[in-house]
């Protein structure tokens, strides 16, 4: 008998197959009016994915190797801003044309950057010299730097116009003014902190400290200690609800999503999210989910907002980091950096899910965007 030696089906060919029969019994989806800029580290590119087709319009090239993506504030001329760290270089995108319009440095090696509360500049963060740079977008060159007083993890930016500088090396949290660009004052810590977040009204101020597994809350006006949490989680991911009333915090050591109360500061629950959880997205739709990416497992976990119940795991690709959901709430992606490609999960799935019972909801689609995603933003464009 002669043997028959069946061609190999891949895994990304699987998914997409299981998508396809799926969806024939479903409505049909529509697009959106917009782009999903996703930044290759691996290619040096900016890859835009057309959300109206689902394809790639576009692969941009850059001279370093971009790792985070930030909208800009123009609904009418929209641009988008792409962070290459280990060049120190901002790079503005304009949408219409599709192509690199301006660049700026601040420093040799950077953090990361995000959109002042005004909208009128980006603010970077560099480790080498250890500063905060401030990028007007209307010159887009630098113009503000506030030296730092030890080498920088991560940062964040209140809405009255503060930012909180978190150094693992120094041990400390540096308060900033962005408005006098001067520093407020140094929060000196035992702990290690590495990830800082605001609590909405900017008040307070939460630090995620993974050797020592805490989450320490300070108050901003004074400096001081308001409650040290300790966590089941060595913390490496926050991520908060729009109306600021919960902080999902993921890490090392538990297979759980824990939820904290920045208001009551205090730790609320622990709950189970699949295999070893990374970064979040919450879907600010009626029944707002929050989305949960596996790597190890290659999924991405859906768990109900309001009561906490599982309600779908979705299988991605290989292994899933950073989630965005586009502002029509129809769809949430997820970029994987292993796989190069952009996992399009269509929300309305897990409303089926719920209706027969079972827990695991198909996929829409997957694009190819180039070699090592590691970040992404959607931007609404009608052309």
């Amino acid at each position: 008998m002669r043997e028959v030696t069946l061609p190999r089906i891949s895994r990304r060919a699987l998914l997409l197959s299981s998508a396809a029969a799926l969806g024939c019994a479903r409505k049909k989806a529509t697009g959106f009016p917009g782009y999903c800029f996703v930044a290759n580290r691996g290619s040096r590119s900016v890859t835009v994915v057309d959300l109206n087709t689902f394809r790639v319009r576009k692969q941009i090239p850059l001279d370093a190797a971009p790792s985070a993506m930030v909208a800009g504030p123009d609904a009418e001329k929209p641009k988008v801003y792409a962070l290459a760290p280990n060049a120190g270089a901002v790079y503005e995108i304009d949408v219409a044309s599709l192509a690199v319009s301006r660049k700026a440095w601040g420093g040799s090696q950077a953090v990361a950057m995000q959109l002042s509360p005004q909208g009128d500049a980006l603010w970077a963060l560099y480790r080498e010299p250890a500063a905060l740079v401030q990028v007007p977008l209307g010159s887009f060159r630098p113009s503000r730097r506030i030296p730092l007083p030890a080498a920088p993890d991560s940062f964040e930016l209140s809405g009255d116009g503060r930012a909180a500088v978190a150094s693992r090396k120094g041990r400390s949290i540096t308060i900033v003014s962005l408005s006098r660009a001067a520093i407020e004052r140094t929060i000196t810590s035992g702990d290690e902190p590495s990830l800082v977040q605001f609590r909405s009204d900017g008040q307070l101020l939460m630090a995620a400290c993974p050797p020592d597994r805490n989450l320490v809350i300070y108050d901003v006006p004074t400096g001081k200690t308001v409650v040290r949490l300790p966590l089941p989680v060595a913390p490496r991911h926050f991520c908060v609800t729009p109306d600021g009333g919960q902080l999902f915090i993921t890490g090392d050591g538990m297979d759980a999503v824990v939820i904290a109360f920045p208001y009551r500061t205090e730790i609320d629950q622990t709950v189970l999210a699949g295999h070893a959880p990374g970064a979040m997205a919450v879907t600010e739709t009626s029944e707002p989910y929050l989305l949960v990416a596996n790597p190890e497992s290659g999924s991405v976990t859906a768990l109900d907002v309001d009561t906490r119940m599982l309600v779908a795991v979705v299988q991605v690709g290989q292994m899933p980091g950073e989630i965005l959901v586009t502002p029509d709430r129809q769809y949430a992606l997820a970029i994987d950096e292993q796989s190069s490609d952009l996992a399009v999960i269509r929300l309305s799935t897990f409303n089926e899910v719920w209706v027969h019972r079972y827990k695991s909801a198909s996929l829409f689609t997957m694009v190819q965007v180039g070699d090592r995603p590691a970040g992404a933003v959607v931007v609404a464009y009608r052309g």
